[in-house]
């Protein structure tokens, strides 16, 4: 006999009710029907799930292993259900727009942007501190962009099912305490913070390996680097306890500064890729001029970044993120 759902119903209702004639009565069975189900139930999982006595009816080690493996499953089932349901009587004419990204202050720009364009268009999102797992979705059709970062000049992944348009790229900046030591200077050398203990943001490409080569070039190796998610990051700075890593478009956070490092020992680029024979490819071309506006508004909201910028020997009539392209592509 193979496991059913209706079997692991009947398991859960009589651990829910303490015994057979309970669970029986609260799922409209007879009680002997109940018994001889939960026999050929037993006898298909290699054992016996409930023990009998005078009080009622007790799980065994295995009844409890298959318990907690029921209570995921049952509630995962019916919310598989409810959405297939809504997703059947959704309307089909509707528009809509599936965009996926990691950590980082473009993705809501780009939604804003989106929506703004044309209301009518549905933009739903989803995030995840993984690229490779956005990408794979955006290539496997689950998606229709995928907004996503890497390290210097590092392939993005899925390079080989998916067209990838460069948005920007930004020099990494370093996040400090307000009343850090260097936190009143405008570009601080790497070496100086040796010292210090790091945090940054989990990711599955090159950064890590990248920032540790770079710590050793300027003469000194990372006693702590905390990879957590940017709340957290954020706090561990504000407390003093770590020195952040950010892109430089990083937004304006209360007891915390952003600065540029010396040199711009590392950068980062901001990638949409899509399917190239999914629908997303006849609309790309305008959301990648959105993708890339809303780089140009996160730019011009970080002072210490558009501070930047004008230090660097461009002409002031240059488009602040053509400046902020030019910035980081001479640099390297």
């Amino acid at each position: 006999m193979d496991l059913e759902l209706r079997h692991l119903k009947i398991i859960r209702a009589i651990a829910d009710a303490g015994s057979l004639t309970k669970a029986a009565t609260a799922l409209g069975l007879a009680q002997p029907a109940i018994s001889a189900q939960l026999k050929r139930i037993e006898r298909a999982l290699g054992g016996a799930l409930f023990e009998r006595g005078r009080s009622g009816v007790r799980a065994t080690a295995l009844g409890e292993f298959v318990l907690d493996r029921a209570r995921v499953v049952l509630p995962a089932v019916q919310e598989l259900q409810s959405e297939a349901e809504r997703f059947a009587h959704a309307p089909t004419d509707q528009p809509g727009v599936r965009l996926g990204g990691t950590h980082g202050p473009l993705l809501g720009g780009l939604v804003d942007r989106l929506a703004a364009a044309d209301p009518g268009v549905r933009v739903t999102t989803r995030t995840a501190w993984s690229e490779r797992e956005i990408a794979a979705r955006a290539a496997d059709g689950l998606l229709d962009y995928a907004l996503i970062g890497t390290c210097g000049e590092d392939a993005p992944p899925e390079a080989g099912r998916l067209v990838w348009s460069e948005v920007a790229r930004d020099p990494v900046f370093v996040m400090l305490a307000v009343d850090h030591p260097l936190a009143g200077r405008t570009e601080i050398e790497l070496a100086e913070l040796a010292a210090e203990a790091w945090t940054d943001v989990p990711g599955d490409g090159c950064f890590g390996e990248c920032f540790a080569a770079a710590c050793v070039r300027a003469g000194f190796t990372p006693s702590c680097v905390y990879e957590t998610d940017t709340a957290s990051c954020v706090h561990l700075v504000q407390v003093g306890r770590a020195a952040g890593l950010c892109r430089a478009t990083f937004p304006a956070t209360p007891g915390m500064v952003t600065r540029p490092l010396s040199g711009m020992p590392l950068f980062w680029r901001h990638l949409l890729g899509w399917h190239p024979d999914g629908p997303a490819a006849a609309t790309a071309t305008p959301v990648v001029a959105h993708a890339r506006a809303a780089h140009t508004d996160a730019v011009a909201r970080s002072v210490s970044y558009t501070q930047w910028l004008a230090s660097r020997v461009l002409p002031p009539s240059v488009p602040l993120a053509a400046r902020a392209h030019s910035a980081v592509r001479g640099a390297n």
